[in-house]
């Protein structure tokens, strides 16, 4: 099975363990970024992974390039242009001390794609599935025309598209969110959110639901998820359910709607101490792509993608760095942590 992703591929510098920004003159140098995590998951599960981006052709670019190909993912189609590759800081909290993440991405070479300079004929030939986040829009003009163009040329090449809404207020405002995501909608097989994404990309609310309390109102939930599908298009709609309860301890689990069925899901739900939360989204949304891409019905697909997004945030970095054999004994109810011999 052939997945293309399209995004930005950050460099990500972090303080060692639970130390605050520069508490020690040390941080650490890593890669990352909503749809590279995708891609690397899809490779550590065994499908051929194409990720696509823009980098500048210098040492640091070159670096990206080659923390990909480590993973597995194919990065022959990576366009070359630019100066600088987008950066953000990333400090853990810990029990009450929330996580912080600040970007330095401003005019990264993402950035500067142009509508019309991606040839996506050949990167999508034999592709079955295209993934996107509401990430790379926000960038500019020019990724908002590309991602248009990308999943015109999937849905032409007869890929299913599924895109994460991901909405990050420091990127765009709500309304520049929703005039360039609702139109995109009408081409997207599966739609990946928290409740907060829908709310704010898509303009639906969730009623009566506090995710720092850790109220989930499941049948507002199954109504929004309908919604989007009646005034939207899509006819999967996977939200991740997250419970709060301080930056070390959260409980996880995610909800499907499936449209042409006309069911509704809730996952399994797992009591999660944090390593590192950042990334899972990202692995959630790789966990559902290969259940859906290779056959499993929605409901087991769900349940995959929940167990391999409760793995990663047990992983420091984006990546998230576990196979499929891991994934199933997880969400086939081994949850003991026992040391495998």
């Amino acid at each position: 099975m052939k997945t293309v992703t399209f995004g930005e591929i950050m460099l990500r510098l972090s303080p060692p363990g639970f130390e605050r920004f520069f508490q020690s003159p040390v941080l650490g140098a890593t890669f990352g970024g909503g749809e590279a995590n995708v891609a690397v998951s899809l490779a550590h599960f065994g499908l051929e992974s194409c990720f696509v981006t823009r980098l500048p052709k210098h040492a640091i670019g070159e670096a990206a390039v080659r923390s990909l190909r480590a993973e597995g993912v194919d990065t022959r189609f990576i366009v070359r242009g630019g100066e600088r590759i987008g950066i953000y800081f990333a400090e853990a909290g810990a029990s009450q001390r929330a996580s912080n993440v600040v970007y330095d991405r401003a005019h990264s070479a993402i950035a500067g794609v142009e509508a019309g300079s991606i040839d996506w004929t050949p990167i999508l030939d034999g592709a079955s599935w295209f993934h996107v986040t509401g990430i790379t829009p926000a960038l500019g003009k020019g990724p908002a025309a590309v991602v248009a163009e990308a999943v015109k040329a999937a849905r032409k090449a007869g890929a299913k598209v599924s895109v994460d809404l991901n909405y990050r207020k420091k990127l765009w405002t709500e309304k520049e969110a929703q005039a360039t995501m609702r139109p995109l909608m009408a081409d997207v097989d599966v739609v990946i959110a928290n409740e907060e994404d829908i709310q704010s990309v898509l303009g639906l609310e969730v009623a009566d639901t506090d995710v720092t309390s850790g109220q989930l109102n499941l049948d507002a939930y199954q109504d929004v998820a309908r919604r989007v599908q009646q005034e939207f298009g899509p006819s999967t709609v996977a939200i991740t359910l997250r419970e709060s309860y301080s930056a070390s301890d959260n409980g996880w689990s995610a909800a499907l709607w499936d449209g042409q069925a006309g069911r509704f899901f809730h996952s399994q739900r797992y009591d999660v101490r944090l390593v590192d939360r950042i990334g899972g989204g990202d692995s959630f949304g790789a966990g559902l792509i290969y259940g859906l891409v290779t056959g499993r019905a929605p409901e087991q697909a769900l349940r995959f993608a929940v167990a391999a997004s409760a793995l990663k945030q047990t992983i420091p970095g984006d990546f998230n760095r576990v196979s499929v054999d891991e994934v199933d004994r997880l969400a086939g109810g081994d949850a003991s942590g026992r040391v495998q011999r």
